[in-house]
């Protein structure tokens, strides 16, 4: 029976943080039948953006993380920490936010693994398994780990409901394959990625959690909670139970169960310390959620195989065109995510009233519409801005012609 363990933080202090992870571990039995001496460990934080503030729920805080440091250092192994955020994003910018420079001042090893001197250490992993790819780009840290502890934040994404450890591995992809692992099949790539790593423990950091607009727009819910366990698809079960979810919602948990790779049965999960019904609190969904001020005759339409990146962006300049009171401009404006077919486009929908945004969907209905674009992948707020702005007003960066 997969056991999954539940504790509260008596406080915000790295002591009480340490003694919940650390009873969490306890209570599913310890680490040493995973982590042996000499074992190069990695432990993989959620640091997918930069957030407004670090405690915002996006991203792990460092207190849990060097709580696992702490015990697997004192296992005679060597932990590494080790990350490289979302497409487009700087790492060592939330790095520095998140507070892990601070630990690198104290001599705690973190790679960041989008650091131009890991360039040479690239290499390709076979999918033994793989469903959608049969190998991937990553870096020989990763290759060459003896283990692989995910910890991530408690937290909804708009394209998956919820996103924890299984998905968090994506930050151990470069990021050409994070953008594929989006067109080709988030869920199923997810899984792929899951069973060719075999991380041996997932530990999430349910101290503060984010709502709705996760994975790192959403509302900030403190929840004080640490959940672990060495089943990751029963950590998710428990932890998507906690969040409102039932695990057949959860499209990762769901398929990762389907594929052998973990228990999603709640009779067959062993529940301890603290009980599901002691802690839960419903979510708010993504779906539930609404940019206030957003003119309803906007549409924001996103394709399921829109990378984070692109996602992310768009509704980072929607706040932005908000925040400068440009929102009129978005009347009967169609904002085209990802690779969106034009049938899927709205009536009406043309080069005056539609933009598409970054590459994807330039090559899905960009071209065939003659529609202007927002260039890259993902492109930059400004870029999208003066995208959705056209002709109509200047701001920033201008947004390029079908043609570049």
């Amino acid at each position: 029976m997969s056991i999954v363990a539940i504790q509260k933080t008596a406080s915000d202090s790295f002591e009480d943080i340490k003694k919940a992870v650390a009873k969490v571990v306890e209570d599913i039995g310890g680490l040493e039948d995973i982590i042996k001496p000499g074992y190069k460990v990695i432990i993989k934080p959620n640091l997918v953006a930069t957030p407004t503030d670090r405690l915002s729920g996006g991203v792990t805080r460092w207190e849990v993380c060097m709580a696992i440091y702490e015990m697997v250092a004192a296992m005679g192994a060597t932990p590494i920490l080790a990350e490289s955020s979302a497409c487009g994003v700087n790492t060592e910018d939330v790095i520095k936010k998140c507070g892990y420079q601070d630990l690198r001042d104290q001599g705690i090893p973190f790679i960041n693994l989008k650091d131009k001197a890991n360039n040479d250490t690239i290499c390709t992993m076979p999918m033994k398994h793989g469903t959608i790819l049969q190998s991937f780009k990553t870096w020989e840290l990763v290759r060459d780990a003896d283990a692989i502890i995910t910890v991530p934040v408690l937290k909804t994404h708009d394209q998956t409901e919820i996103t924890l450890g299984m998905k968090n591995l994506k930050g151990l992809l470069c990021d050409v394959q994070k953008k594929e692992f989006h067109t080709k099949g988030l869920v199923d790539s997810v899984c792929d990625l899951v069973e060719t790593l075999k991380p041996c423990l997932e530990i999430i950091d349910g101290t503060y959690g984010q709502q709705g607009l996760g994975p790192i727009y959403g509302e900030t819910r403190k929840m004080d909670l640490i959940i672990g366990s060495k089943d990751l698809v029963a950590c998710e079960t428990v932890a998507g139970l906690i969040m409102g979810y039932e695990p057949e919602e959860v499209m990762i948990t769901k398929q990762a169960y389907e594929r052998g790779l973990g228990e999603m049965d709640i009779d067959k999960i062993e529940v301890v310390g603290k009980q599901i019904d002691e802690v839960k609190s419903r979510f708010k969904r993504t779906s539930e959620v609404e940019i206030e001020g957003l003119p309803a005759s906007c549409n924001v339409i996103f394709d399921y195989q829109a990378c984070t990146g692109c996602h992310n962006t768009v509704i980072s300049s929607l706040f932005d065109m908000k925040g400068e009171g440009l929102m009129d401009y978005l009347e009967n404006m169609n904002i085209v995510v990802g690779p969106v077919k034009p049938e899927a486009l709205p009536e009406g929908a043309n080069a005056d009233n539609t933009v598409a945004i970054g590459l994807c969907a330039k090559k899905t209905v960009g071209d065939a519409l003659g529609l202007r674009w927002a260039v890259g992948c993902p492109p930059n707020n400004a870029t999208v801005v003066q995208a959705i702005l056209g002709d109509r007003r200047e701001y920033g960066t201008r947004y390029a012609s079908k043609d570049e």
